[in-house]
């Protein structure tokens, strides 16, 4: 089991807790490798069990994490979208809920994910493609340096197609149910696939 960078979880009481705890370092170890805090990750895992809104005090107790600290991963759970700041409160104190559907966990999480990586491509991309294509035109500039111009143009717009098609994947992931769970458990998006790869092999 990974220990916390901060904090540390209360001992599990019984055989149910030690369950929830084998698997809030699961989900911890699962966030850690996509570049969520192991910290954060038990907190969400946490909340996932809690299933009702929590408070940061509560949360506090349950981490033994400093104030700062739980404020810290709150927001950073809820920039990734994993959980959510409610509009009411309890005895004036802000209430979180975490998201306990995995599948709209998953595309809340990835597309907020890949949406920064969009925009941090991009936007390099968007200048660097108009002046490297403005040295190529330039009379001035030399054949050797040209030629290398041209070959980073190349691969640029490679990486331009790459993140247009990226765009679009994170489109659809935020506005349609993309998981559609079918009664056997399987969403349907994988059983089509399957069923295509199946009639692509007895064709």
């Amino acid at each position: 089991m990974k220990h916390p960078t901060s904090g540390k979880m209360n001992a599990p009481l019984n055989f149910r807790e030690e369950m929830r705890a084998r698997v809030i370092d699961a989900i911890a170890q699962t966030m850690d490798l996509y570049g969520v805090n192991y910290s954060y990750g038990q907190l969400y895992g946490i909340m996932f069990f809690e299933d009702r809104p929590m408070t940061l005090e509560e949360m506090q107790q349950k981490m033994n994490m400093s104030k700062s600290n739980m404020s810290y991963a709150v927001r950073s759970l809820i920039g990734s979208r994993m959980v959510t700041k409610l509009e009411e409160k309890d005895a004036r104190k802000d209430l979180y809920l975490a998201e306990v559907d995995f599948f709209k966990a998953f595309q809340a999480f990835f597309a907020t994910k890949l949406q920064r990586e969009i925009d941090v491509m991009c936007s390099a991309l968007d200048v660097a493609i108009p002046m490297l294509s403005e040295m190529i035109l330039d009379k001035d500039t030399a054949e050797e340096e040209r030629l290398l111009c041209l070959e980073d143009l190349h691969k640029l717009k490679h990486a331009a197609s790459y993140y247009e098609w990226l765009q679009q994947f994170v489109h659809r992931m935020e506005e349609h149910d993309f998981f559609e769970v079918s009664e056997g458990g399987a969403s349907k998006e994988v059983a089509s696939g399957e069923g295509d790869s199946k009639q692509g092999a007895s064709r």
